[in-house]
């Protein structure tokens, strides 16, 4: 549109002009001794204008001549800036597709091959997240250490290799190592809400539940977190810091809790118990109670259904109520039945826990009447609810086939009446089964391998009567697993060798 417009002025310069000269003839002198030069005046017009384009075109030409290195220079820069975007783009499509191998390669050839900065950090931290979910951890580190080169002096490209690192520390489970990385930059700026969220995750997988309360409480502020994973990040903290907080520290976290958390199952217990702990039953009830006008969770009616004789009778009439909502809760009768039991209403109590187990099979219910049964003196009803009781615990007793088969004693020396010594009588060769042989495999006479029966042993020679030995009041059977014929008590005293 302006080149339109300055086309019209032109024009409409040059009519104008074209006007003046045509009733304005005239003569242009131009003396210059020894020359004498006499021209119209729209010719000295004309050739002035011609001049002056003249003038200016050669003005530009030199110009151009003069930057043609920058230009050159400036050429090259941006046909190297298009390939570094190109490589860039390649090997982000790929880390997004999946291909890591590819993207890779691409990401690594632009960070040896690009000058600019900024692309260094980020060729660099994009091929470090290829090789990070290839699991090449130490190629990763060497990779993010010369990103961490590149950046320079620059905070920002700092920053950025910093929380791309830690993110990836965390992946891997080294919690330690991001948590060093992320906590200056969020001493520096509490409106990093991304590295907020990363420290969250470093501090949840080390257990530190006051850092998560807190950190989870900042993002919930800011809307940088989900409400239903902050609550249950916050419910978790508060159940993890109840058990070792005093009665000070009970009543600051507890005031700071909103109406739906102090309600949640997993801290009312929490809070329940830590008022036990502390020497406060009636709170801990209240906190029940509360808890249990919500929800009948199963974990909130066993603790409460756990009390003394004392307090049975008010924690029977408030689950009475609830009963009249919720008749057929399996947890609930049971719960109303151990009340019972602790009230000492032994009929009651076994009114409830039998409508409980009419509604489910339960190893806590089993043994409760079991210890009720043996108290009352049913002991066989006793028994059985205890069995029930490790079926429903998945706790089967080992199967024995048969019993422990009796030693074989067909190999043990026997004495006849005239014999000579123990030591005469041929042993056999083979070597008696031990018991734990004998348990796998028994042996039977018609086995194969069974040990034979000794012969009678030879009678002694004339006119020699063998010396009484202590031998022969004991028995001398061959140890298993031993050859007696290699050691020194083998062979009888007395005997000449041959």
């Amino acid at each position: 549109m302006r080149s339109w417009i300055w086309m019209l002025i032109l024009l409409a310069a040059a009519v104008g002009l074209a006007l003046v000269l045509h009733d304005h003839g005239g003569n242009v002198l131009i003396i210059a001794q020894p020359w004498r030069i006499e021209l119209s005046l729209s010719l000295a017009v004309v050739l002035t204008l011609v001049g002056f384009i003249l003038l200016h075109v050669l003005l530009r030409g030199l110009y151009w001549l003069g930057s043609s290195p920058d230009r050159l220079r400036a050429w090259h820069g941006r046909r190297a800036q298009r390939r570094d975007t190109e490589l860039l783009e390649s090997g982000w499509i790929n880390v997004l597709e999946g291909r890591y191998i590819q993207a890779e390669k691409d990401l690594s050839t632009l960070l040896s091959r690009t000058r600019s900065a900024d692309r260094k950090v980020l060729a660099g931290l994009s091929a470090a997240r290829a090789l990070h979910l290839l699991g090449e951890y130490t190629r990763r580190d060497s990779i993010l250490k010369r990103a961490q080169e590149g950046a320079g002096q620059d905070s920002r490209l700092h920053q950025a290799v910093d929380t791309v690192t830690a993110e990836m520390f965390l992946d891997q489970g080294r919690a330690d190592e991001a948590l060093a990385l992320l906590e200056p930059w969020q001493d520096a700026s509490s409106r990093f809400l991304h590295g907020t969220r990363l420290l969250l995750r470093a501090h949840r997988q080390l257990g530190h539940s006051a850092r998560v309360y807190a950190l989870t409480r900042l993002l919930l502020r800011r809307s940088a977190i989900d409400p239903t994973q902050a609550h249950q990040f916050i419910c978790e903290s508060v159940a993890q810091r109840m058990p070792q907080l005093d009665e000070a520290g009970w009543k600051s976290i507890w005031t700071d809790l909103t109406a739906g958390e102090r309600v949640d199952p997993q801290v009312a217990l929490a809070a329940a118990q830590a008022q036990e702990r502390l020497g406060h039953p009636h709170e801990s009830a209240r906190i029940l109670e509360a808890a249990l006008g919500r929800s009948l969770d199963e974990r909130l009616l066993r603790a409460y259904s756990h009390c003394d004789t004392s307090q049975a009778a008010d924690r029977l009439a408030h689950a009475e109520l609830w009963l009249k909502s919720a008749p057929d809760h399996p947890g609930l009768l049971a719960a109303l039945g151990q009340l019972c039991l602790a009230g000492q209403l032994w009929g009651q109590g076994e009114h409830y826990l039998n409508r409980s187990l009419a509604l489910r099979e339960d190893m806590h219910i089993h043994a409760l009447l079991g210890n009720l049964d043996d108290a009352m003196g049913r002991h066989d009803q006793a028994l059985a609810h205890w069995r029930r009781a490790c079926l429903s615990a998945d706790v089967a007793a080992p199967e024995i086939p048969r019993l422990l088969p009796a030693a074989d004693t067909r190999a043990d020396p026997r004495f006849v009446a005239g014999a000579g010594p123990a030591s005469a009588a041929p042993t056999s060769a083979a070597h008696p089964v031990a018991a734990s042989g004998a348990y796998l495999h028994d042996a039977t006479e018609d086995a194969p391998g069974a040990v034979a029966p000794p012969q009678k042993p030879p009678a002694p020679a004339a006119g020699r009567r063998p010396a009484a030995s202590d031998e022969e009041y004991f028995d001398t059977a061959p140890i298993p697993g031993v050859d007696m014929s290699q050691t020194s008590e083998s062979s009888a005293p007395g005997d000449a060798p041959r």
